[in-house]
Parts: C-alpha cells; structure tokens; sequence
C-alpha cells in the first residue's frame, strides 16, 4: 500500500479528488480534482532487483483538462471541476480519455515522444523560417533521440449539448460511441463528430413544476453495444435498448425495490436517490449505490434486488443531523472487483467497505495518514452504536462527516485499489507473499 498526497494543512479545494479511474490494463489510473487538472500515473515496471516495487505507480502526465467559463446568456458560472473520466480501449502507443465537467466532454490524447526530427529544408534548427534564397542543398531529415516527454492534447472537443449539468459520461463497446447524461437527458455521440449528437434519453417535462424525477447516473453494456441502463433520484433503473426506437423514453426493463410502509419517513425519497449504477464485467449483474445502501441486482429479475449491502446503517439515526449538514445529499459511487465477486464503497470518516459476495463478509477500512506508510497492513475498523465501547471501535458520535470517500476504483484484474480521500489519493493492494 502506498500513498500520493498533499500536505493537509494547505488543502485547497481546487485539489480536492472529483474522479478516479483505472485504464482497462490497469497500468495507468486517472485523477481529476476541482480544479479541472487530471493527473495520470503510470505503474512501474518490475525490475529484477526491485520485485517489490512493482505495483507502485507514478506520476506520467499532469495537465489542464478544463478551465472555469462563464454562461453570459444564462449569467452563470461554469465550473472548471471534472466530474468524470473515461478511458478508451487502447488501439496503438497513444492512450486516450474522455474528461467532463458540467458542459463540456474533451477528448485528450496522452503519447510519449522519445525522439526529434532535426534538419528541414525550410527552418533552422531554432524553428526560424529560412529565407528560401540561403537554401542550396537539399536535406534529408532525421529523427535524433532526446529526453522522454509525455505529452498530453486535446484532440476533441463536444461541447454546446446540455442545458443542465453532465454527471456522466460511458464509452460503448463499439469503441465509436459515447454517451454523456445530465439531470433530464442522455445524448449519443459519434468519437469522431464533434458538432452533433443525438438525444436517446429526454425525461424533461412540457412543465417544468411537473417535474418528479432527476436522471442520476448511466452505463453503457460492457458487451451489447445496443443496451444502456440509467438510473433516478426516485430510486429505479431503466433498461433501454437502442434497437426499439431511435428515442429511449419507452424501457425495457424497470428495476425498483417496492417501498416498506413500516419504513417510511421524511427522508424516505432522499436516501433512496441513487448515486452510482455499474454493470458487472460480465455483463449480467447492476449494482446501485443509495444513501446507505448498496443493491445487486439481477438482470433477469425486475421486481426486487438479488443483494442487499447496509454500508452504514448506524447513520438511520442521525438523518436528521445529516439533513442540516447537506451531508445527506452526498452522491457516493460503488465498483466491482475483477471478477464481480467483491463490492467496494465509501463512507464517512475516510472509511470504505467492501462486501465478499461468496462468503457475505464484510470488512471497513480506513484511508488515513495514520495508516499510510509503505506496505502497512490496514486494520478493519468497527463503529459502535451506544451501550459499552471497545478499545478498538469508534462511536458513531465521533465519526468525521467532513473525510467522507466518495470516488474509488478498482484494478481491472489485480486487488489494487485507489481511493481518493478529499485531496490524498492512496493505493492499496493485496500483501505479496
């Protein structure tokens, strides 16, 4: 385990973490902050007298993603914040991603470049034009090595097609299409075609004070390139198949958990508003991030989740106190293991939890300095609700609402994982023996 950090006397909220996300080798892991920066690393190499070392990744790229704009008809400003990054499936030597804030998706290519073409005809070697009458001879150009650089260029940009703020963006796998999705609409995006998209999704209502329901989160289908799920604050997921209608509004399939009467209260509608929907790698299995659960669904059953995860469930009663704070509104994302058998979440207090669907355990962890020192082994944490506290447990009273791990990510096919915790991201793996 290892940590990439800031000193938090001087956290700023431009370097507070907004995304986290693994390529689909596992070999480098994107950031993005508040600041509209992304941050790239890339794993070492192992060396034959360092096998340890291996796993540790470093810093490949740094660069500006998005800058703050301001909306002069709506006299608003945009904020330069990435709220998501998506890598594309890797095609030659070049990587690329997808980042977005509000408005605005980019496509950024990152390549390295190891080697300078000196000796053209019409410029010196300062880049000068020459004056063509000085020019003789023809020269052949050559490419001369130099120090590695990475470089990092955006080489799309798809911007003018939301009106309300893009809190999602998914890659299909075509590998030509992507979606990106605000709060009532979901649009259809060509990689190549930068000024059209098409509207697949659009929930907004004639009348706006009719208005139920937020869209809150989409996926594409990790394999049928023709299915997409999105998901609400009224806590259901819709299935929608591209192949029915060129408009999505008509589902296919509707998952939602019946409401229990005996457990309804004030809060009800906040807490069930989901935060984050993922497909499972195979393709067969959702899971759904709410307030203080986490569901895996099947597929093939519409009625009812397959699982149900408590990840805090000694928060029920402090809702109240978490309503005053706006904690309660806290948009937590979820991920799936490699082989979709281990969930892993955030919580309060720089906890995460991660559920073993084979064995139903569960374990807590801590993200903290305490804790951060190269391979430290983490302690799984206890919370206590009233009665006799042990030594080891911490009350729910003491709990930090403010360190709360709302991004995290999950190594394709390693136990690696990134947790980003306000402006520290740590790296956690599995002991080697």
């Amino acid at each position: 385990m290892h940590l990439l950090e800031e000193d938090p006397r001087r956290c700023v909220k431009a370097d507070i973490i907004s995304t986290v996300e693994f390529n689909s080798t596992g070999e480098l892991l994107a950031t993005g902050d508040k600041g509209g920066r992304v941050v790239v690393f890339q794993r070492e190499q192992e060396s034959k007298n360092q096998p340890h070392r291996r796993g540790e990744y470093n810093v490949f790229s740094t660069f500006q993603s998005h800058e703050p704009e301001f909306d002069y008809l709506k006299s608003l400003e945009i904020e330069e914040k990435i709220n998501k990054i998506r890598w594309l499936p890797q095609q030659n030597a070049a990587y690329f991603l997808l980042s977005t804030n509000d408005k605005t998706v980019k496509l950024w290519k990152i390549s390295e470049r190891d080697k300078r073409p000196e000796g053209y005809n019409l410029k010196d070697e300062e880049g000068r034009v020459r004056d063509p009458n000085t020019i003789t001879a023809l020269r052949v150009p050559v490419l001369r090595p130099m120090d590695l650089m990475v470089e990092a260029t955006p080489r799309r940009v798809f911007s003018n097609a939301h009106t309300y703020h893009i809190n999602s963006i998914s890659v299909n796998s075509d590998n030509e299409t992507y979606m990106s999705t605000d709060d009532l609409r979901i649009n259809l995006w060509n990689l190549e075609i930068t000024n059209r998209s098409f509207n697949i999704v659009d929930i907004k209502p004639s009348n706006m004070e009719e208005l139920t329901e937020v869209i809150t989160a989409a996926e594409f289908h990790p394999n049928q390139c023709n299915t997409f799920i999105y998901s609400s604050s009224k806590g259901s997921i819709r299935l929608c198949d591209m192949r029915a209608a060129a408009l999505c509004d008509n589902h296919c399939k509707f998952f939602e958990e019946p409401e229990d009467p005996s457990n309804r209260s004030f809060f009800s509608e906040i807490i069930s508003s989901i935060s984050d929907v993922k497909f499972s790698h195979s393709g067969r299995y959702l899971m759904t991030r709410d307030y203080l659960t986490v569901k895996v669904w099947d597929l093939n059953m519409e009625n009812k989740p397959l699982e149900i995860y408590q990840v805090h469930d000694y928060l029920r009663s402090k809702l109240c106190s978490l309503y005053e704070n706006d904690c309660i509104f806290d948009k937590f994302e979820c991920v799936w293991n490699g082989t979709d058998s281990v969930l892993m979440t955030g919580s309060y207090n720089n906890f995460f939890r991660m559920f073993d669907r084979n064995t139903k355990r569960d374990v807590t962890l801590e993200a903290s300095r305490e804790n951060s020192k190269p391979r430290a082994i983490l302690k799984p944490r206890k919370v206590c609700v009233g009665g006799k506290r042990r030594k080891d447990e911490i009350s729910v009273d003491s709990l930090d609402f403010s360190k709360k791990i709302l991004h995290t990510a999950w190594h394709p096919s390693e136990n690696i994982i990134a947790v980003a915790a306000t402006n520290n991201l740590y790296i956690f793996q599995d002991k080697v023996n």
